[in-house]
């Protein structure tokens, strides 16, 4: 099948579980094409079935902001009339099912029927498409597709209560490619980064409000009190300047390594015995389930979907939003005793398993399949 796949290209969740679950389609026959502003930062390799179409957005004086919108809509139209594309695959709403949805109608002026599944993945929802501003376009866009999924049953039932929909929502939770985590890596150095009687603590993100990054900071200065151990920081974003701060005044500096974004985050995970997921809010926690695959146990807040993924007393521990006390108690439970670690460790990777590609990707492809039959039924 030939399919159209619009994502964000960058280090946030949607983008990347877009971007990998179009290489596992490619390699399992469908031809895919990306169609974003610049390449996908986990999309290494083009070739014979995966292709990437960048939308160029013209700048007009006239324009105070420009109109991604319109550009990646007549992109779009571009893309499937020249490719002969069959299926339409967005995801996030706003801005993407909208556009899609014009691009649906321009199409409809040839003759030329797209059907056109949605992915919404949380801020989509829960941040930008509840604003008075943006809530009746997302609301449209997410009843004019023709199937619509979310990555957490959480996310779903939020969704339906907030917004007044005619469409059902099918939940596909995100997923890893177990293949990538399959082997040890040699140069998996983890004196590289702490000495050999300390423990590694990390955090994966965008440095965003709603991920909470003092409270990574707090958490592990008291682990660190407790025990030798460092935190490493993955990531940039608008809190990083001000946890940069937070690690001076708590003379925790040396303790602390902030890495920048990074594309190795497997090579980053795979010497880490915790991971400090302390959220606000978060549809599905990716980055939890990236660590879990690597064996990683994980400290967590205990909103969204999170608890979807992170399973409490198994492989971590949930806590209410901001309760860094019970949140470093816990910590320090699995990483002070080394059998306690390697059993969360194990459970961590266990629990992952059941997320892996192969097990999602068939649904899918279901989804494809319903929503290509449904062409002959809607084309007009």
């Amino acid at each position: 099948m030939k399919i159209a796949i619009v994502c964000y290209p960058t280090f946030g969740g949607s983008g990347v579980v877009a971007t990998e679950l179009g290489i596992a389609l490619a390699e399992r026959g469908h031809e895919i094409h990306f169609v974003t502003y610049k390449q996908p930062v986990r999309l290494e390799l083009l070739g014979n079935n995966i292709h990437f179409h960048e939308v160029h957005v013209p700048e007009y004086p006239l324009f105070h902001y420009q109109p991604y919108e319109l550009a990646l809509s007549s992109k779009l139209v571009d893309t499937i009339r020249f490719y002969g594309i069959e299926l339409l695959h967005v995801h996030y709403a706003i801005p993407h099912a909208y556009a899609g949805y014009m691009a649906k109608k321009m199409l409809l002026e040839n003759d030329i029927y797209i059907p056109m599944i949605t992915t919404l993945h949380g801020t989509d929802i829960t941040l930008v498409g509840r604003h008075p501003f943006y809530k009746p376009a997302v609301t449209f866009s997410i009843n004019k597709s023709d199937i619509v999924t979310s990555v957490s049953e959480n996310l779903r039932l939020k969704t339906l209560k907030i917004f007044e929909l005619e469409k059902e929502i099918e939940v596909i939770p995100n997923f890893i490619d177990l293949k990538k985590y399959s082997s040890e890596f040699t140069d998996c150095q983890r004196t590289l980064m702490a000495n050999d009687d300390e423990r590694i603590i990390t955090h994966i993100s965008n440095f965003r409000k709603v991920k909470r990054i003092p409270d990574i900071i707090r958490v592990f200065d008291k682990v660190q009190k407790e025990m030798p151990a460092k935190l490493i920081m993955v990531g940039e974003g608008p809190e990083k300047e001000y946890a940069e701060q937070l690690c001076a005044e708590l003379d925790i500096k040396e303790k602390v390594i902030f890495l920048g974004n990074s594309t190795e985050i497997d090579r980053i995970l795979c010497f880490s015995d915790l991971f400090l997921l302390p959220s606000e809010s978060e549809s599905f926690g990716l980055a939890a389930l990236e660590a879990m695959a690597n064996k990683t146990a994980v400290i967590s807040s205990n909103t969204g979907g999170i608890p979807e993924v992170n399973k409490h007393g198994i492989t971590g521990f949930l806590s209410n939003v901001g309760d860094i006390d019970e949140m470093a108690a816990n910590a320090i439970y699995i990483l002070k005793d080394d059998n306690v670690l390697e059993e969360f460790k194990k459970n961590a990777f266990e629990i992952a398993s059941t997320f892996d590609i192969h097990h999602i990707l068939p649904l899918y492809e279901d989804l494809y399949e319903r929503a290509y039959r449904s062409r002959f039924k809607n084309s007009y």
